[in-house]
């Protein structure tokens, strides 16, 4: 059904529902589900096949949620490499399942947005890992010594009692509680095909698991830290965040009742992701070993920087870390750009620009320089890429290299990196 027109009243029926879900709601939940994709869940059902029939697939989600009848079927659980080693397990919905959650994502969320705290920026609308970048900076100059924490395990650990007091306090649809109460405890299946029953967490994956999660924190942590740690100003983004401090033994205090409260949560601090860190510069000369800490794949640290008057001076600044560096090379390689010589120049520019985009849209926005190695290393499989390409050029780097200098000169707006001047970085 390609139409944005509900289906008629009379095609849905008009029994009255012990509970009163609007079919409007339905159909702006599949709506959002249907823009954001993704993959099939347990029944192995895409988006596409599910479309095929509609409408009978939203008169059911209507229908079972309306008459209390909905219960979820497993999330699929699929393991991805985590950044820092190891995997996460996901857990997916069913493309049904994701409409539901959608549903009670609508209802729920102009609920809690107003009770969350200012410095909570993840999974909220009208905020970005930008605004939290953004934030920590700018308390830098402010506050010597930094708190980097994360929390080990988030969603694979949160309390379901707790979890449902929380939500409870805010939230009186009998409905909507009914519903998160079921997704809470909908097992998981493990490659194999085995359920796993779930006691506690919710699945990093699903649709409303992030507002969850969200509301859990804010009484874990934000709530707590402004009530308990007065003077100590925070970010917090998902499970990470840092607090500012004045003193390097306030940061060790900071860190002692942080451990404490999460383990009052049954919760707990990421051992070797949990430091105290000094945030040294022209002004600040403390000798302390760790100054530099790194927040949704920006690194802190010091750097050279000049002043509006031209004077050279060291700042604290964030850049895009090193560890993000080695990740965007890495899909660089894996793209294999220097065998793909049955293809045009402009060819390349539509597969890869979206990409590029969007590495230069998020790590350029701060020191934007210290991306140069990425658009140096992309240009370098341009330069591969042309040597395979014409014969005229094969084996010859260096006329390589020119050629296509000629070229990125003539087309500066062919790739987003040389639209912003990266073009001479070709070898």
């Amino acid at each position: 059904m390609q139409s944005n027109q509900l289906p008629e009243q009379e095609e849905w029926g008009c029994m009255t529902k012990p509970y009163q879900i609007s079919k409007q709601l339905v159909w702006n939940a599949y709506q959002t589900v249907s823009k954001n994709g993704g993959a099939a869940g347990i029944d192995q059902e895409s988006i596409q096949a599910f479309e095929a029939k509609l409408k009978d697939n939203l008169y059911r989600i209507w229908n079972r949620m309306s008459s209390g009848s909905y219960f979820p079927p497993p999330v699929q659980g699929v393991d991805i490499p985590k950044k820092s080693g190891g995997v996460r397990t996901l857990g997916i919905p069913t493309v049904s399942d994701r409409v539901a959650q959608s549903v009670v994502k609508m209802v729920l969320e102009p609920i809690l947005e107003p009770v969350f705290h200012q410095d909570s920026y993840a999974y909220r609308p009208g905020r970005s890992a930008h605004d939290a970048i953004a934030v920590v900076r700018r308390r830098n100059w402010q506050y010597d010594w930094v708190v980097e924490f994360d929390i080990k395990g988030l969603f694979d650990n949160i309390d379901h009692s707790l979890l449902m007091r929380s939500l409870r306090k805010h939230c009186q649809i009998p409905w909507v509680l009914l519903y998160v109460e079921r997704w809470l405890k909908a097992p998981i299946a493990i490659p194999g095909g085995k359920l796993i029953e779930r006691i506690k967490g919710t699945p990093q994956g699903g649709v409303v698991s992030p507002l969850l999660a969200n509301l859990f924190l804010h009484y874990a942590f934000d709530r707590w830290v402004s009530e308990n740690l007065p003077g100590v100003p925070f970010c917090r983004y998902s499970d990470d965040g840092v607090l500012h401090c004045k003193s390097k033994a306030q940061a060790e205090l900071v860190v002692r009742k942080l451990r404490e409260r999460f383990l009052g949560c049954k919760l707990e601090l990421h051992p070797e992701k949990t430091q105290i860190v000094y945030c040294q510069d022209s002004r600040r000369k403390e000798d302390y070993p760790i100054i530099q800490f790194t927040f949704l794949s920006f690194t802190f640290r010091p750097r050279h920087a000049v002043d509006n008057a031209g004077n050279p001076f060291t700042g604290y600044l964030p850049a895009v870390s090193k560890d993000a560096l080695r990740h965007m090379r890495q899909a660089i390689r894996r793209w294999n750009v220097h065998f793909k010589n049955s293809l045009e120049l402009t060819d390349l520019a539509a597969m890869f620009n979206p990409i590029l985009n969007g590495w230069m849209n998020y790590y350029s926005r701060y020191y934007g320089s210290a991306m140069a190695p990425i658009w140096t290393h992309f240009n370098s499989y341009l330069v591969r890429w042309m040597m395979r390409k014409y014969k005229t050029l094969c084996g010859r780097k260096t006329k390589a290299s020119k050629k296509l200098h000629l070229i990125a000169r003539k087309m500066p707006n062919a790739f987003v990196h040389w639209k912003a001047g990266y073009t001479l970085m070709l070898g």
